[in-house]
């Protein structure tokens, strides 16, 4: 073998190594993320409930992303150690290829899949105690003024969907509104 194509299998081998380094920089990241994700959106549901919320002892996002990071680890483990088995055997004239690490990581990969699936299955979304966004405390407040107003009037009370600015303000000073809001100059 030719003094370049040696140095072309070992950069190869190097390029292979770097992608298999990013997978696993990739599992431990999203390991990372779902853990901490998992943990804001079990305390956001308790501080919005104001109830303990139950944690499956094994299903649990925060197992599954630590998983992750223990898999993504190991495949560091494990490409570092195939990177210098590949870089002897091209040393040696002796390159003998193997999936030991794509049947791995497909492995790993499908079992966190698995074990994925009971706990989207088990999580119940639970309805939030507050008021959502469209019914805020300031739109409450206008649409209890607008009431007052109206029941003086003797007039049924407004609805705020769909209401334009100038349409509230009109409302709010006791004006009529308009009911065509573009307006015809012949």
């Amino acid at each position: 073998m030719s003094k370049i194509d040696r140095q072309r299998e070992h950069q190869a081998n190097e390029r292979t190594f770097l992608a298999w380094l990013r997978t696993s920089v990739a599992l431990i990241g999203f390991g990372f993320a779902l853990s901490r994700f998992g943990l804001f959106l079990s305390e956001l549901q308790s501080t919005v409930t104001k109830q303990n919320i139950p944690t499956h002892s094994f299903l649990s996002s925060q197992n599954i992303g630590i998983g992750l990071v223990i898999a993504g680890i190991i495949i560091i483990i494990l490409s570092v150690w195939r990177y210098n088995q590949v870089f002897w055997q091209i040393e040696q004239s002796n390159y003998q290829p193997t999936r030991l690490m794509v049947w791995i990581t497909a492995g790993i990969v499908i079992v966190v899949g698995i074990l994925s699936i009971p706990v989207l299955l088990w999580t119940k979304p639970s309805a939030p105690s507050t008021p959502s966004s469209r019914s805020s405390r300031a739109e409450r407040l206008i649409s209890d003024r607008l009431y007052r107003t109206q029941v003086k009037n003797k007039r049924p009370r407004p609805q705020l969907d769909g209401v334009s600015r100038s349409g509230l303000a009109q409302a709010l000073a006791g004006a009529p509104t308009p009911k065509n809001s573009r307006t015809r100059s012949r």
